[in-house]
Parts: C-alpha cells; structure tokens; sequence
C-alpha cells in the first residue's frame, strides 16, 4: 500500500511539473522579428474596438474639482488662489551704509 502511495505521489510531482515545461514550449515572437502580418478581419475588430474606446470615453461625465479639505476650512477662510501675493521686504543696510549715514 504503501508503495502504490509513492507511486502515485511521484507521479503526481511529475504532472504538475510537466504544465510549466510543456508551456515554455510555445513559439514566440522574438526580440527584433518583424510583426506577424493581420488579417482584414483582425485589422477590423481592432479598428471597432478602438472606435468603441473612444465612444465610452465620450460617456463619462466630467468631474468637478474634489477639495478634501473643504469642509475642514471654514467658509471665511480665502482661497490660496485669491490670498494677497506677500509684500516686498526692504532692503537690508550694510554695515558701512548705517555708518556714512550717522
């Protein structure tokens, strides 16, 4: 019994081994080949599908700007897009221009 157990575990390993193996041997376009030639109706239900994308695309209603924030701030609180640009600091004197001036 305890041998038909081996048995069957072994070959067991053996299959599930064997998919990965057996799927590594598909062809394959290789690095630097030339595209496979299309065939009109490939070329035509790639041009429907693109069409059918750039229609769903036209179905999706345009979105309003989201604020996360917004109702975190208070509604007396300016916008940044309207806060007052910062004043110009002056000029800081020099040392020796605070000296000519005394």
């Amino acid at each position: 019994m305890k041998v038909v157990g081996r048995i069957l575990g072994a070959v067991a390993v053996t299959a599930l081994l064997a998919g990965p193996a057996s799927a590594q041997s598909q062809p394959m376009q290789k690095y630097g080949e030339p595209d496979t030639e299309k065939s009109a109706s490939e070329k035509a239900a790639e041009r429907e599908a693109e069409r059918a994308y750039k229609r769903s695309l036209g179905n999706i209603p345009e979105q309003k700007s989201t604020d996360p924030w917004g109702t975190v701030r208070s509604d007396s609180a300016p916008p940044k897009a309207a806060a007052k640009a910062p004043q110009a600091k002056p000029k800081a004197k020099s040392a020796e221009g605070a000296a000519k001036q005394k």
